[in-house]
């Protein structure tokens, strides 16, 4: 049985995770890492979808064990009488309850919210899905692309001229997943007040309309929906990535005083310069003011034009693929990068460090393995037996 998390902020909660693939699971891992306990009740045989996700090491799925590492599992079939049974009681120790299944499923199930919400009033419920559970929509499936698609992502990401290009970390299900994690502590901390559970209803096109300030300002402002601009900030120059001699780094400087620095450290005599002088020019003149930073950028490496502008005050970087990041002297300061304790005889993975550093919140060296299918049963059987007496 995984050990909570002492003294964590979540710490005694039970969460009972019914999702699978990433958007729930990732609000899960979340909760996880806050200190509750995660439950998950999968599908008997096969479980969550991601167990068959390459890549894999010793037969085992290293994105299964990436999202789930710490969690508990059980099998349940939810028109199987004992199992059902079983359900009925971890509701009843359960805090929060999450799914992602395609509204009117749960309710098909007997386990709607409104029946759940009378039998267990305390009870928070978490739901997920494409497009929520209003509007006309709401019975369409969906997945990451289909919502970076609807929500506007893809039309604005790639290079100018070219066909639409889906980010490659798949935002649509991670954002739902963060909405979906506020939305429920924001109902447990209503709770407190009120004694009462309630729904979290999160759509990931919601989700994708939500984190688009600047093409959402830029429409409603001008009537035009913008483009794709690459690397480039459509609304702030140089916010952009540049060549050096061996590769690319990014520039970001983010106002005057910013484009100032930048144009002392690389001897460009350009801060007074009318087309350069305010923002709203250098962005009319984008292209010309590329052209003249990288004259100078591509004389030397990235690595020392990095070096050049970080003393200068200048934000700046390489652009680093994951392997890179991974072996970034800050990343691993922060903990960002943790081995998959794993099980006895078990493949080794790694996972993330938790992003969410404050006081009180343990920072482990290690996560715990993941689950196997209906590994936990008989730990969970017990503890809740255990809890009858």
């Amino acid at each position: 049985m995984t050990a909570p998390l002492s003294g964590a902020p979540l710490a005694g909660l039970v969460v009972l995770d019914m999702t699978h693939v990433l958007a729930g699971p990732f609000c899960a891992t979340i909760l996880s890492d806050l200190g509750a306990r995660v439950i998950k009740v999968e599908r008997p045989v096969t479980g969550d979808d991601t167990r068959a996700f390459p890549p894999f090491v010793q037969g085992e799925s290293a994105y299964f064990a990436a999202l789930n590492a710490g969690k508990q599992s059980i099998a349940l079939d939810l028109r199987a009488g004992g199992d059902r049974a079983i359900f009925d009681r971890l509701l009843a120790r359960a805090d929060v309850l999450l799914e992602n299944y395609r509204p009117g499923v749960m309710e098909r199930l007997g386990y709607g919210y409104e029946v759940l919400h009378a039998r267990h009033p305390r009870l928070i419920y978490g739901a997920v899905s494409g497009f929520g559970h209003t509007g006309p929509d709401s019975q369409k499936p969906a997945y990451d692309m289909v919502v970076q698609a609807r929500g506007g992502v893809m039309s604005i990401t790639g290079e100018e001229g070219g066909p639409p290009v889906r980010v490659g970390a798949s935002i649509g299900d991670i954002v739902a997943g963060m909405y979906l994690a506020q939305g429920v502590l924001a109902a447990l901390f209503a709770r407190e007040r009120t004694g009462e559970g309630a729904k979290v209803d999160i759509g990931m096109l919601d989700a994708q309309i939500a984190i688009q300030e600047h093409s959402l300002a830029l429409t409603t402002a001008t009537g035009h929906a913008p483009g794709p601009t690459g690397a480039r900030h459509p609304t702030i120059t140089p916010f952009s990535t540049f060549r050096a001699a061996d590769g690319f780094f990014v520039i970001a400087a983010g106002n005057d005083a910013l484009f100032a620095k930048l144009c002392e450290a690389l001897a460009l005599p350009l801060a007074d310069d009318a087309r350069f002088a305010t923002n709203a020019a250098r962005c009319e003149n984008v292209h010309l003011l590329k052209r003249l930073i990288e004259a100078v950028t591509l004389g030397q490496t990235a690595d020392h034009w990095v070096a050049v502008l970080e003393a200068a005050g200048v934000p700046t970087g390489r652009v680093q693929d994951m392997a890179q990041a991974l072996r970034d002297p800050q990343v691993l300061a922060r903990n960002m990068v943790l081995p998959v304790t794993p099980r006895a005889g078990g493949p080794a993975f790694s996972a993330a460090g938790n992003p969410i550093k404050m006081t009180g919140l343990p920072e482990p060296a290690a996560r715990a393995a993941a689950p196997l299918l209906d590994g936990d049963r008989a730990a969970i059987l017990a503890w809740l037996d255990a809890a009858g007496r």
